[in-house]
């Protein structure tokens, strides 16, 4: 923080994050800042700032987000010792654990905002929700990895991931579904609410995918008695932008690719000392047939729902449906 022309106080408060490292810092004049210090390796210069410039371009479109502050000449990353870190104005509110309905117009119309500037322009850095670099990468990182011993286990999970990728792929060239600009990891833990209203947080895992990605992850899905909640919500968000019904068949196999995509993320942390301590069950046989249950209840019901297919190519055994909320993907759903 001296670095780039402050004084700090002392005060130095460490907030809740692991994939980054992010402080409550005090200065001088008893202003504080969140500073963001960027793992290194994860993301490059030029993909942090194409995260930046997004914000700015929400910022610019006076939709309440949280951009990072420019010190000079419009320069918003800042490298000490090759640590790369931004700073941001600090906001107080409180992570909701649940949307009232009366909350859920303005927020479909929040989203929809931000999905409008998000279509405006094509990302050149950051990566693409897909199967070739987002999802199957994943998958090797674990079976490369090792982290499957039992190889049996390993097949029958690598057997239905692969269906929930298919499943995605199909959907996406069937109906033709657009990629465009997202938030990417748009949960209620990234939902700030304030006397100003809401505002949505942290846009670290940015990226170009189907604007599904979004919805699954802040809505309540698979239930007939959010059907209302939902339909509140979209009135609100084709406002301002575009949504087709048969978009919506991407959530479960999106909800697969989560599951593994999550797994490859521990997995690729590992060696960091705070994963061990927060993931203590992590990697046990236990987990990953857990892991390969879910998936294949999820590729049973795919099949069940889905006419892209036919019945042959499905060897899985049939499973009872089960509605899965959104806290069985989030460690800190709690906040």
């Amino acid at each position: 923080m001296e670095s780039i022309g402050f004084e700090p106080t002392g005060r130095c408060v460490p907030l809740n994050s692991v994939e980054n490292r992010v402080y409550d810092i005090e200065v001088e004049d008893k202003t504080r800042y969140v500073t963001k210090f960027y793992r290194p390796g994860r993301w490059s210069k030029e993909q942090i700032q194409e995260e930046h410039d997004f914000l700015f371009e929400l910022r610019d479109a006076e939709i309440p987000v949280l951009a990072p502050i420019q010190l000079e000449k419009g320069k918003s990353i800042y490298d000490f010792e090759n640590l790369m870190f931004a700073i941001w104005p600090l906001r107080t509110g409180r992570i909701i654990e649940e949307i009232a309905e009366s909350d859920l117009q303005q927020l479909g119309r929040l989203l929809g905002r931000i999905h409008s500037v998000g279509k405006a322009k094509q990302t050149k850095y950051r990566p693409r929700l897909d199967i070739q670099n987002h999802a199957q990468k994943a998958l090797s990182l674990i079976e490369d990895g090792g982290w499957i011993a039992n190889q049996n286990l390993l097949k029958r999970y690598k057997d239905a991931a692969l269906i929930t990728f298919t499943t995605y792929e199909n959907l996406i060239n069937t109906y033709a579904i657009p990629m465009q600009r997202i938030h990417g990891d748009c949960h209620k833990g990234n939902l700030l609410h304030s006397k100003d209203g809401f505002s949505f947080l942290d846009f670290d895992d940015f990226l170009e995918g189907p604007v599904v990605q979004d919805f699954w992850m802040l809505l309540p899905f698979g239930g007939s008695k959010e059907q209302y909640e939902r339909e509140l919500f979209f009135e609100g968000y084709q406002e301002f932008a575009e949504l087709s019904d048969n978009w919506l068949k991407l959530i479960e196999p999106l909800r697969g690719i989560r599951y593994i995509h999550y797994a490859a993320w521990i997995a690729k942390r590992w060696t960091d000392p705070s994963f061990p301590n927060l993931f203590p069950h992590f990697g046990t046989e236990e987990y990953w047939l857990n892991e390969t249950l879910d998936l294949e209840k999820m590729g049973t019901a795919l099949q069940e729902s889905s006419d892209l297919y036919p019945e042959e190519n499905f060897d899985q055994k049939k499973a009872p449906k089960e509605e899965l909320s959104n806290k069985d993907f989030f460690w800190d759903w709690e906040g």
